[in-house]
């Protein structure tokens, strides 16, 4: 049975086929046994809590990839993240400080082996104090817990101290083809 917190039932290697995850009926017992803890990350005093595949709005996660990334602000009806961490997704981290957003995972994968991290985000306020470093491990956790095998990225070479230093990847050759 699926559950929306480990994307698929590992045994039948069955993928969703709900238009959101958010929405679809959990089986508590077998939830309470797999769910993962959410962390904390502590600086100057304040708790700043990475979950597992928890809840966020497409207004929120757009307003943070615009910040992050230094984008437009684009519409829920242009980048609608729900639908697409449904349809593509194992899972996802959010970060929060308090009720706020102040950082984002999305994990993809092959519904099996391999997953990898895509549009990894921290609000620039929060930048620099572990938050990232903690989407990542959270990301890791979860893809664990999934039993895949890989947990992959690709980055720009500015962000190589951040995945190999302080998040533990191992330099790989990689190709990408721009579109």
């Amino acid at each position: 049975m699926w559950t929306p917190w480990l994307g698929a039932d590992l045994n039948s290697r069955n993928l969703p086929t709900a238009t959101s995850r958010l929405d679809l009926p959990v089986d508590e017992e077998i939830v309470s046994s797999q769910r993962l803890t959410p962390t904390a990350v502590y600086r100057d005093g304040v708790a700043i809590i990475c979950e597992w595949q928890g809840r966020f709005s497409n207004a929120e996660v757009n307003a943070l990839h615009s910040e992050a990334f230094g984008t437009r602000l684009y519409a829920d009806e242009e980048w609608n993240w729900e639908a697409l961490v449904a349809r593509h997704s194992l899972g996802w981290v959010v970060a929060r400080d308090g009720t706020r957003l102040v950082g984002f995972v999305n994990v993809l994968w092959d519904g099996l082996v391999h997953a990898w991290l895509q549009d990894t985000m921290v609000a620039v306020q929060h930048g620099r104090r572990g938050v990232g470093t903690q989407l990542v491990e959270a990301a890791r956790e979860g893809v664990r817990s999934a039993g895949c095998e890989y947990l992959h990225v690709d980055f720009e070479p500015h962000l190589a101290s951040f995945y190999i230093d302080a998040c533990g990847f191992q330099s790989t050759p990689a190709g990408v083809m721009r579109l």
